[in-house]
């Protein structure tokens, strides 16, 4: 008697389930064919669950989770030192297919083949609510281990979420703070080797969106990144998509050219996972050969291209954040100063009228609207993203100023994006980080009604005497505080030029909405001050944003999501 030990590997028992009925031959011939490919990948199988079994078995891998900072990371696979590693990012609409080609990804690197009936997803399936799909953040793929297979190289995936799917453009502000945690943390990522613009390849043209993701995209970069930007061109048939090449030039979009300057461009299939029927077999087959040889090609342009360090794409990310902190702040501070002369003119013209009255009258008041400052809470409805990341404001104590808002990746004043060498680079003071905090408050400049006696005026104006000499009149020491009003408020202009200028400098492309909106207001008050110089750098500036194709398009497609957002929090709080 011969005795026969089977042994079963415990991850595909299910495939040896004992049957009643004798299978007919088909049914051998496709268990035999599951069995083999199952021994092959045993090993990743033994870490993956079954999402379908059929033609082919799909399998979630299962990896491990943690976070970088504010995102998280998918780890699958052993890291190995001695292999080199490959980082990709890829931005694109809700829809356009990231996540199936990130899995194809894998399953490339892995060596999955057609005739193996077996596919591995590294996404996990989206099975939350539409209400809660607003989470979804940026998310760091690495697979390691199998560079012996199709690859030299390991892979790390950055997917970010799709731009402008969500109320408003302060999600996308968010995006790109996410991103430059992810490039300044020790941990994170400082090379890319390729920036993939996911299209599909039914695009005629792109429409405001997608100007406006790209945009978005581009403005993250230094002009050093054009020759790693590509198209990834999904749900494709393997016909030259002439529509979205012709897209990609109308809106001049920035990226690398092949020997025909066209921009380069790889097309892939989205159906892998479809069931393989008997009538869709072929074209399914077929779907797959393109998908993986223009994968293949995508891997010899990784191979092949230089990576680019993000030393400048971090540089430009700051001083996005600081602009807008500059600005922001800049602003405010006008608005204070502007108060203050407003009052100051108030008094003035109150003494000229009344002059032999406040001489005759000790007790002489005048009426002024004061401006003052008080903190209020941030609204968490008006900021309705903060509750995913740190939030609130970053303030200063003793200008009592707001230094950044919304502040969204620091837990603390001293990491806030605004502080340089241990100051900081927005309030007026630029004063320590010691006498900055962090939390969900800020200041608000209001105004009230107050009578101020003539003593009252004088010991807020009055210098007094100083070195033996006599003290100047009250009038003169008003027109004197406005002019020194008047002194801050243009060096504050100064140095948002400079911040924008410098900006355009390095930028692959400029944010079109916050940048467009700071030259106009820059343009405006340096045509106040007379400094013709800088209105003509402002124009010129502007003029080359409004004859950029697109530019308007984006502009719209922004003024529109915000103008939106605002409507539906009006209508949330009826």
């Amino acid at each position: 008697m011969v005795f026969v030990f089977l042994f079963v590997h415990p991850d595909i028992k299910h495939l040896f389930q004992p049957h009643c009925v004798k299978p007919s031959l088909p049914d051998i011939t496709m268990a035999t064919k599951i069995t083999n490919a199952s021994w092959k990948y045993k090993d990743i199988i033994s870490k993956s669950d079954v999402i379908r079994e059929g033609s082919p078995t799909v399998y979630q891998l299962r990896s491990k989770k943690d976070n970088i900072g504010t995102l998280t990371r998918m780890t699958f696979g052993e890291k190995d030192l001695s292999k080199i590693n490959k980082t990709i990012l890829l931005v694109g609409e809700t829809g356009a297919g990231k996540s199936t080609l990130i899995n194809a990804l894998v399953n490339f690197a892995m060596g999955v083949e057609w005739a193996d009936d077996i596919w591995f997803q590294i996404v996990e399936e989206e099975k939350k609510k539409q209400s809660e799909s607003q989470t979804s953040d940026v998310i760091m793929y690495k697979i390691f281990g199998f560079e012996d297979k199709t690859l030299p190289f390991s892979l790390t995936i950055i997917d970010t979420p799709g731009y402008g799917d969500i109320e408003g453009t302060e999600r996308d502000v968010i995006v790109g703070q996410r991103l430059l945690d992810l490039f300044r943390s020790n941990d994170g990522v400082h090379d890319i080797n390729a920036v993939g613009l996911v299209m599909k390849a039914g695009e005629n043209r792109l429409n405001d969106r997608l100007r406006y993701i790209f945009n978005s995209v581009m403005s993250l970069f230094g002009k050093d990144m054009e020759t790693n930007i590509v198209a990834l061109i999904t749900h494709s048939d393997g016909v030259t998509p002439e529509n979205v090449l012709q897209a990609l030039e109308d809106a001049n979009i920035k990226c690398a050219r092949d020997e025909d300057n066209e921009p380069v461009h790889f097309m892939f299939n989205n159906r892998q996972t479809k069931l393989k029927t008997k009538k869709d077999k072929l074209a399914l087959k077929s779907a797959w050969v393109l998908t993986m040889d223009q994968m293949g090609q995508f891997v010899e342009f990784l191979k092949k291209g230089e990576p680019r360090n993000l030393i400048t794409t971090t540089e430009v990310l700051n001083l996005h954040i600081q602009i807008t902190a500059c600005v922001q702040n800049l602003q405010e501070r006008i608005e204070l100063t502007e108060l203050k002369e407003r009052e100051i003119e108030q008094t003035e013209e109150a003494l000229k009228q009344q002059e032999q009255e406040m001489k005759n009258n000790e007790k002489f008041t005048v009426e002024v609207d004061e401006p003052y400052k008080e903190q209020e809470n941030v609204s968490e409805r008006r900021w309705w993203g903060l509750w995913m990341n740190y939030g609130g404001a970053v303030t200063c104590n003793v200008c009592q100023e707001n230094c950044h808002y919304p502040c969204t990746l620091a837990w603390y004043a001293v990491s806030c994006e605004v502080m340089k060498a241990g100051r900081c680079t927005s309030c007026s003071g630029k004063c320590p980080v010691s006498d900055h905090v962090k939390e969900k408050k800020v200041y608000v400049t209001k105004t009230r009604r107050v009578t101020k006696t003539v003593e009252e005026i004088k010991q807020k104006y009055e210098k007094g005497k100083a070195d033996g000499k006599k003290s100047t009149s009250l009038l003169e020491n008003l027109k004197r505080e406005k002019e020194e009003l008047q002194r801050g408020k243009d060096q504050l202009f100064e140095e948002s030029f400079q911040h924008v200028v410098k900006l355009e400098q390095i930028a692959l492309n400029v944010n079109p909405l916050s940048t467009y909106e700071q030259v106009d207001f820059l343009m405006e008050k340096m045509k106040e001050r007379g400094d013709t110089e800088k209105v003509q750098k402002l124009e010129e500036m502007k003029r080359r944003m409004d004859e950029d194709k697109g530019t308007k398009s984006v502009l719209q497609y922004m003024r529109g999501k915000l103008a939106a957002f605002g409507r539906a929090v009006k209508e949330s709080v009826k």
